[in-house]
């Protein structure tokens, strides 16, 4: 009884809202992972676009959905949490259908007119454009529908989620290419958007906080943006923690497409690629006690050498447990650096702009998706294109591309030594202030 106590207790201290955005979050990435996890597949393999055509349709859908959210905030904060996720889900079931859809007979006629490659492109703007909404309403609704006292839990509540999400969803892509075919992970995307759409209208209702809050215009958020781009320290951080991600990135370009390459087509490459997702699931706690008491540009810094070590471990030994030892690697890296990235930016924004510096964390994201994509299909192809050669749909190898390896360790070696002179530089700056 005491347990059960404390179990109602535990789930009484939330508003309904904060369950049901979070639910609604857990879904919307679980669709999302599970396509995202076999797009460059699906792109080059079905739809038999080249790599690098490949690689730029991953980037600007990869880049609109990290970068659109700065702009969707404000709609989404005008207009309602409820009907932004309503549209959203709207957008994002009919986005992924039409994709789904694409080189079969029920967009035929569209295919005669507009060329494949910018019908894909169309497509998957107009489903980023239903993703950017998702996450302001699920931030915004636990930010209102939380209490001081409960608010850090909420976001590692919705944190894990997100993770759990990343984890499952590859799974379930896994399952339905190999049963159904690869189109079919779309479906079940969009089946799934769909059902949190009816999930929105039935449960859905926004915290009451949100119905007295004034909202900033698209006006002022421009404006906001100007002051945030126009801040050449901050700008420097960002594009620097962008070549972060980008190596981050080739494990939905690169890693797939040398799995069923390299070493076998019938690899399982979503359940190898879900590895980073499952290793913070487990490993998240145990990370963070470990590094706690190191000063965030430390455990950034430290956080960045480890992720390097990754392509390292690949170059060794290009095997698939090699590869899912690497993604545990990377994934030690990525828990040491991430959680101390936004405690590093909260504490150099200007004073008084902390909240406005936090809404643009996602920034290196898209920017490194809409190098990344196209950076990574090209690598990938210069580096591969005297090893592999394809007969049909039979693939003979004639060596290994380590140098994919060492370029993107190079990135992560540079990426570290950058960071390392960015903070040199700001920490004598503000010596001599202080002085």
């Amino acid at each position: 009884m005491a347990e059960q106590s404390r179990i109602r207790k535990f789930f009484s201290s939330f508003q309904p809202s904060f369950w049901v955005a979070n639910s609604l979050e857990l879904f919307e990435r679980l669709a999302y992972y599970a396509q995202q996890v076999v797009m460059i597949i699906f792109l080059r393999n079905h739809l038999k676009f080249s790599e690098i055509d490949a690689g730029t349709l991953s980037s600007i859908f990869g880049g609109f959905v990290y970068l659109l959210p700065i702009f969707a905030g404000t709609f989404a904060d005008k207009y309602g949490f409820r009907k932004a996720f309503s549209f959203a889900f709207l957008i994002m079931m009919t986005g992924y259908f039409l994709i789904g859809s694409v080189g079969t007979p029920l967009l035929s006629g569209v295919a005669k007119v507009v060329p494949l490659f910018w019908l894909l492109a169309i497509l998957l703007i107009f489903t980023a454009i239903g993703e950017s909404f998702i996450k302001p309403s699920v931030l915004g609704t636990i930010a209102l529908s939380t209490t001081p006292e409960t608010k850090s839990l909420g976001y590692a509540i919705y944190y894990m989620l997100v993770n759990v999400g990343g984890a499952v969803g590859p799974l379930i892509a896994y399952f339905f290419r190999e049963r159904i075919g690869i189109e079919s992970v779309y479906m079940v995307s969009a089946t799934t958007c769909g059902l949190m759409f009816l999930g929105t209208l039935i449960f859905y209702k926004a915290p009451q906080a949100a119905l007295s809050i004034e909202q900033p215009s698209l006006r002022t958020k421009l404006a906001d943006m100007a002051r945030v781009l126009m801040n050449g320290r901050f700008m420097v951080f960002l594009l620097i923690f962008s070549l972060y991600w980008i190596m981050f990135w080739q494990t939905f370009v690169i890693i797939p497409l040398y799995l069923t390459d390299f070493i076998s087509k019938s690899a399982p490459f979503e359940i190898i690629e879900s590895v980073d997702a499952w290793a913070i699931i487990v490993l998240q706690v145990i990370v963070n006690r470990m590094t706690k008491k190191l000063p965030p540009v430390t455990a950034i810094v430290v956080g960045f050498g480890i992720s390097t070590l990754t392509w390292f471990v690949i170059a060794i030994h290009p095997t698939i447990w090699m590869i899912v030892g690497a993604l545990v690697v990377w994934s030690i890296g990525e828990m040491t650096q991430a959680p101390r990235y936004y405690e590093y930016i909260a504490d150099h924004a200007p004073k008084g702009q902390e909240a406005l510096f936090q809404g643009y964390a996602f920034l290196p994201i898209a920017i490194a998706w809409f190098i990344g994509g196209t950076f990574g299909a090209w690598l990938y192809s210069s580096m591969t294109k005297d090893l592999l050669v394809r007969t049909g749909e039979t693939v003979r190898v004639l060596g290994q591309p380590t140098g994919i390896w060492l370029v993107l360790a190079g990135i992560g070696i540079l990426a570290t030594i950058l960071m390392l002179m960015y903070n040199y530089h700001i920490s004598r700056k503000e010596r001599a202030v202080a002085a």
